[in-house]
């Protein structure tokens, strides 16, 4: 029992305690509203504090690249036997194996393609997901559920979850870019929006497939006023801008505007030093190889080095890999990256950057183990279609488990059927690797809190270190 005196003094601070808290929340949103892009301290202790993204639109083939199907290959030419996978649903085309061979790489002993022969060389930093599974086999959906959390609704992108989240630790420089060579994918910028986040959220798009700066970057320089002269003009429109902003505290569109004003300003000191891959060491670039995934990887390696937290390299605009037509296609692909994702491992590990950089290689979904049957009389008759019932993605460094195969799909290689693991549950990993609990990432919009993985999610343990 307490005497009165003294559950008054416990309901006092009780009462006091509310009202820091208020204080409190009431200083961190002041914090957002003049830096939105300030370093924020995640729920608990991080693996991984940034995070670069391969992304492979259009669908690689999960039996030609990372998950070897010998049965498939052996009974090449056959049906696929749905009554033995328990399938009612129909599977035109008959089994095609893959034309390419599988070799166990590293101590751990992964299996993987012949295509990716300088990947394969990394194979004890991999952790391979072979159970992926999405809801839709149509690229639009597909590529919004895995970038953004939602196959229909408008929704903020990963990228901008994760910059809201932790902020960035270069303010001269976007907190999140997406390199996409010769124009933008299909969906475009929906794949990188911010959507109801404020819009310094979103991601910066950069065409890689110019190696002029200035091309690269557009509006970089200013060539006709001098940089003081620069300083003050901007000075004078942010003044009148947080004037007219006053009686409008809560247009977000607006703080975007703003930010956005002062950030092309500071890029302009840092922007073309950290994509001029010309100041790297001939060693460095010899490593990562020719080409343009050559060089735009290596200049994701340069932005994480910086403090950009969240960089997304597409292997090209349209969806590259959505090989329906000639599955030998794949090998045209695989040269054009293999190289240099590999130089992109080994030289974040060298440089110490590994452990707390989060790689991610896969696409919206996989492929078929049949062949697809096309009209078109020019069509090779060695195409995959479209499969969202099991692919692969893989990851590494960032606290995964490296040299770790989790899950499987069915010795045909159509659905995933052990340790199933949903896109939804992808996200909620990534997100707990970088120290968050997916379903606290929360932000308040039309009356409702929305987060990343919706309602959905459950992070897949197995997965980390």
């Amino acid at each position: 029992m307490l005497t009165r005196r003294e559950w008054l003094c416990r309901a006092g601070s009780g009462l006091g305690s509310l009202g820091l808290a208020g204080m409190l929340a009431e200083a961190q949103d002041s914090e957002r509203r003049s830096n939105p892009l300030a370093v924020r301290t995640p729920h608990h202790a991080p693996r991984a504090k940034r995070v670069i993204f391969l992304f492979m639109p259009g669908g690689p083939s999960q039996m030609d690249t990372f998950d070897p199907k010998p049965r498939t290959t052996a009974e090449s030419g056959k049906p696929l036997p749905l009554g033995n996978l328990g399938l009612t649903r129909v599977v035109p085309g008959k089994l095609l194996g893959s034309p390419w061979s599988f070799a166990k790489r590293g101590q751990s002993g992964i299996e993987v393609s012949e295509l990716f022969p300088h990947v394969g060389a990394c194979a004890d930093d991999l952790c391979v997901v072979r159970s992926m599974h999405t809801d839709l086999p149509n690229h639009e959906p597909s590529l919004m559920l895995m970038n953004c959390g939602d196959s229909l609704m408008i929704r903020p992108s990963m990228g901008s979850w994760v910059t809201y989240g932790l902020g960035t630790d270069n303010q001269n420089l976007p907190g999140f870019i997406a390199m996409c060579p010769g124009g933008y994918p299909i969906k475009e910028t929906e794949n990188w929006q911010s959507a109801f986040l404020p819009g310094v959220y979103q991601g910066t798009y950069i065409d890689t497939q110019h190696t002029d700066t200035e091309k690269l970057i557009e509006n970089i320089r200013n060539d006709s006023i001098a940089s003081r002269e620069q300083r003050r003009q901007l000075d004078l429109l942010q003044e009148l801008n947080r004037g007219h902003q006053a009686a409008r505290r809560d247009d977000g569109a607006l703080e975007a505007r703003i930010q956005s004003f002062e950030l092309a300003y500071r890029m302009q000191m840092e922007a073309a030093e950290a994509f001029d891959i010309s100041r790297e060491p001939e060693s460095i670039r010899a490593m990562y190889g020719p080409g343009v995934q050559a060089r735009q990887l290596l200049i994701a390696r340069r932005l994480v080095e910086r403090g950009v937290r969240f960089v997304q390299a597409w292997s090209g605009a349209g969806q590259p890999w959505d090989d329906h037509a000639d599955i030998l296609h794949h090998r045209t692909l695989a040269r054009q990256c293999d190289r240099a994702i590999a130089a992109l491992i080994q030289d974040l590990k060298r440089r110490g950057l590994l452990d707390e950089t989060l790689v991610i290689w896969g696409g919206e979904f996989g492929r078929t183990p049949t062949v697809e049957l096309l009209d078109d009389k020019s069509a090779k008759p060695n195409g995959r279609d479209h499969n969202p019932y099991g692919f692969t993605v893989w990851m590494a460094g960032g606290g995964v488990r490296g040299g770790y195969v989790h899950g499987a799909t069915d010795e045909f290689g159509f659905q995933a059927v052990e340790g199933r693991v949903h896109v939804h549950d992808l996200h909620a990993t990534v997100l707990r690797l970088l120290g968050f609990d997916h379903e606290r990432l929360t932000y308040r919009y039309a009356g409702r809190d929305f987060r990343l993985t919706d309602v959905h999610g459950r992070v897949v343990d197995a997965l980390i270190e």
